[in-house]
Parts: C-alpha cells; sequence; structure tokens
C-alpha cells in the first residue's frame, strides 16, 4: 500500500498517521499547543522551509486540526488555531512528550516540566481505563475486531481474509 493511501485502511492508527505522520506536523501542533499561531512565529520556532510550512499549515487546516483566522485586513494576514479536533491530539502530544522524557534524556532531565494548575503539582501523563481507572499496560489489554471491520468483513464475505484495506495483522486474527 502507498503512503497517500494509508487513510483508507480500516485501522485508527493507519488513518490518524495520515494527518500527523509526517515528520514536521507534531511539531507544528506541539508550537500550536505552547501557543504559537502566526505563520512568521512557526518558521522561526522550527525552522522549517515556507514552502514546506505553508503545505503543512494547510493540510491542518484541509484536515480540519486548525483553523485559519484573519488578524490583519491590509493585507490579510492568518493565524492558526487548534480546532476541537485539533485539542483532541493533546493526549497523544502529551505521551509523546513523557516517552521522550524517558527514554530520549542524555541525562540532562526532561527540557518541559507540566503543571496541574488545579492542584499546582508537576504532572505527567499516564493511560488509564476509562471504566475502572486503572493505568492500562500492554500485557493486559487486548484489542478485538470492531464495528467498522465488522461491517467490512460481512459486506467482502471469504473476499475480506485478503484485502488490502484490513491490515495483514488484523487478517489474523479474523
Amino acid at each position: 500500500m502507498r503512503w497517500d493511501d494509508i487513510d483508507k485502511q480500516v485501522c485508527s492508527v493507519a488513518r490518524a498517521l495520515s494527518i500527523v505522520g509526517e515528520r514536521w506536523t507534531m511539531l507544528i501542533i506541539r508550537d500550536a499547543f505552547l501557543g504559537t499561531r502566526r505563520f512568521d512565529q512557526f518558521q522561526a520556532n522550527l525552522g522549517i522551509t515556507r514552502h514546506r510550512l505553508s503545505e503543512r499549515l494547510g493540510k491542518l487546516v484541509e484536515q480540519g486540526v486548525l483553523v485559519k483566522v484573519p488578524y490583519h485586513d491590509r493585507p490579510v494576514r492568518y493565524e492558526y488555531r487548534l480546532t476541537r479536533k485539533g485539542l483532541g491530539l493533546y493526549p497523544v502530544l502529551m505521551s509523546l512528550a513523557r516517552w521522550g522524557d524517558e527514554w530520549m534524556d542524555k541525562g540532562e532531565g526532561a527540557p518541559l516540566e507540566y503543571m496541574h494548575l488545579k492542584c499546582g503539582k508537576r504532572t505527567r501523563p499516564v493511560l488509564t481505563c476509562n471504566e475502572c481507572g486503572e493505568p492500562l499496560r500492554p500485557e493486559e489489554v487486548k484489542p478485538r475486531l470492531g464495528p467498522a471491520l465488522h461491517k467490512l468483513i460481512a459486506e467482502l464475505g471469504e473476499a475480506g481474509e485478503s484485502h488490502p484495506d484490513i491490515p495483514p495483522l488484523l487478517r489474523r486474527s479474523m
């Protein structure tokens, strides 16, 4: 499967990566969470070429992660703000930061610490079960086919076992 077709897989990870899987994209989103709004600010912070930044911002706007809001009339200038869909990436960004702190530390400590404003304490993200509140560990979580794959499999019948839109890993569990 070509990367340009990754969003066609019946896989939530593949679909998400079709939007945020390019190497500059999460850094743009990170900066948006840190308060960057304007094109020149993104470019100065990231050192990305104008062309590439324009391309990435355009895709994030097209996908509904960011919205362009005019802040100057003549000439028209825009700033970029996170939408609700964009704000939904906050746990992903925080989890990546925690992973980076734990596994990519060069003995200097975390570059940023996060403070929970409600309690005033330093915090770090923990993935928990929405039902019981217990921390989630890979050995204690098992994926199973969801409604979208059940529907696709029913539509495809026996051809579903080799259909290119079903990731091979999931085909083995059918």
